[in-house]
């Protein structure tokens, strides 16, 4: 069977946000039945669902209570199944989340671990006795903000939780735990998903003997986010070398359900590229990883290089899935917006830049409409990192208030009122609205989607970066007897690019955008790019690309 994953396109449903079908302001499982046929319209291949299993929503799903069950609030295991059906009908993989590292501290199994000390399930969770003083049993901090440890009176021990207090760590030095999360993920699999994106899959070990991390390395690109947990290796609270081989147990599970796939999520700032690299290497653990390596700040032609080029220095067999925006970041139309000359010029320029990475790709609910960050104020705010640490971070909600389908109250998402408001730039950018104007953002995404799928060198084949001067950033494609070139402008200003002698059967691709090819030179607006169909692996006669600004 293809493996179609392999420069797959997968479309991110956030599903409190999608549709909501029933009127209680909260989106659902019937709701997104409803919109497939929007998202199939695009020329994705696949969706990924974020979290619909119960949950006290203390962390929005993300603290699961039982691994087998639909949250009532997005439906029923019924619903679940029409919904792949559906899917599949239109072509359409679905993947889902698998949350593993945590539970819910409402789940049956914590309830029973924290019980005692000699309960079945007694070492399921990541239990440890204080120091002599009381304190925690070393430093390791809450990516939430905190100690990583919370004190159980019942046990007289602490508890680890990486994320919220309401979120237990497991324990996977157990094999009974491993064991009932591959029974978790065959549950699903016997249900016909196609595949599931595991939430932070570095975190699933930690160090037995519970060693202290040591501070960052200062030779360390900037962490995403400067703070307290920012400022420490996390050598010992995750990243453990122990993941490899649980990893090739779920890689042997998913084998025998062939057409299947995983994509890890690997939250590190210090080494992610690494881990991505170490954790595809080969055809035995995961088929795909992605980290927030491009979900940060940094818009440069070395950022982006050296991500890529790092990846396969490190796992030339392995695969990356590269994403600009997802549930956890703010919106990069907005991140990004001071390298824009207009917002939808830039949505064009980073969606031309994304579907020609090495890799496969995650695009998140919105992207295709230009949807900015939406700013809230504090007393909508329901993210719990996002009211702890307001105002110097607002959280994660202005990137996941619910997707506009109309101009009307609410954007056609809910009869009722939302669980997140729907802000005016967004009901500016609604799906009908943008579908009724010819040129859009939207019929530009199915073009380029279209384009890119009918061009196998942008999807699989090998990448080759050029020399060029900043702005600039220029490299080949090249597969199955075609090759073409991408040269992207990172800036607002307008440059010329010097191709010297290009082939003659070179053509600029209809998807370029703010481009011009004339007499060997490349012109390109403000984020302007291009895509060059070169003919039968062929390219610029020379790796350096002169540049200068108009």
């Amino acid at each position: 069977m293809t493996q179609w994953w392999r420069g797959g396109v997968i479309y991110q449903i956030y599903p409190r946000s999608f549709q909501d079908s029933n009127g209680d302001g909260v989106g659902d499982l019937r709701g997104i039945l409803s919109r497939l046929e929007h998202v199939a319209s695009l020329g994705v291949d696949a969706i990924w669902l974020s979290p619909i299993f119960p949950s006290p929503m203390a962390d929005m799903g993300y603290d699961v209570a039982d691994y087998t069950d639909i949250d009532p609030l997005f439906g029923t295991l019924a619903d679940f199944d029409a919904l792949i059906e559906k899917a599949h009908e239109l072509g359409l993989k679905v993947i889902i989340d698998q949350v593993a590292s945590h539970t819910s501290d409402q789940h049956p199994w914590f309830r029973e671990s924290k019980s005692s000390r000699t309960n079945p399930r007694a070492d399921w969770y990541v239990w440890a006795d204080p120091n002599d003083d009381g304190t925690p049993p070393n430093n390791w901090p809450s990516v939430f903000g905190g100690p990583a440890w919370e004190w159980n009176g019942a046990r007289r021990q602490y508890y680890l939780h990486n994320f919220l207090i309401e979120q237990p760590d497991l324990n996977f030095h157990n094999p009974e735990v491993q064991e009932a999360i591959l029974d978790a993920m065959r549950f699903w699999l016997d249900r016909g998903v196609d595949g599931f994106r595991f939430d932070t899959v570095n975190y699933y070990f930690h160090d037995a003997e519970l060693r202290s991390n040591p501070p960052a390395p200062e030779e360390e690109e900037t962490p995403l986010e400067i703070d307290p947990y920012g400022m420490q290796y996390h050598l010992y609270s995750k990243n453990r070398p122990e993941n490899i081989a649980f990893l090739r147990r779920v890689r042997a599970l998913l084998d025998q359900y062939p057409g299947t796939t995983t994509v890890g999520e690997v939250g590190e700032a210090h080494r992610p590229i690494e881990i991505m690299a170490a954790y595809t290497s080969g055809d035995d653990l995961l088929h795909m990883c992605y980290s927030f390596a491009m979900l940060g700040r940094q818009f440069s032609p070395a950022h982006f290089r050296s991500r890529v080029e790092k990846f396969f220095a490190g796992a030339p067999d392995g695969w990356p899935c590269w994403s600009f925006s997802n549930h956890d970041v703010e919106r990069h139309v907005s991140r990004w917006e001071s390298h824009a000359v207009t917002p939808q010029s830039f949505a064009r320029l980073t969606v031309g830049l994304l579907l020609s990475l090495k890799g496969s790709v995650c695009i998140y609910q919105g992207e295709e409409l230009g949807l900015p960050q939406a700013e809230l104020e504090y007393e909508e705010l329901t993210d719990p990192p996002g009211i702890r640490f307001w105002p110097d971070k607002k959280g994660r909600d202005g990137s996941r208030t619910p997707m506009p389908w109309t101009g009307e109250a609410n954007g056609g998402f809910s009869e009722g009122k939302p669980w997140l408001p729907v802000k005016p730039p967004h009901l500016q950018r609604n799906v009908s609205a943008l579908e009724g104007e010819p040129g859009s953002l939207l019929h530009y995404y199915r073009e380029i989607l279209a384009y890119r799928k009918a061009n196998r060198a942008l999807v699989d084949g090998d990448i080759d970066f050029l020399e060029t001067g900043a702005p600039i950033l220029a490299f080949t494609r090249k597969g199955e007897g075609r090759s073409h070139l991408c040269v992207f402008n990172l800036s607002a200003m307008p440059h010329a690019v010097a191709l010297g002698d290009f082939p003659s059967e070179a053509g600029l691709a209809a998807v370029s955008n703010g481009a011009a090819l004339a007499g060997g030179t490349l012109t390109l607006e403000g984020n302007g790019f291009a895509y060059i169909a070169c003919g039968e692996r062929s390219g610029p006669a020379s790796r350096a690309l002169p540049v200068r600004s108009l």
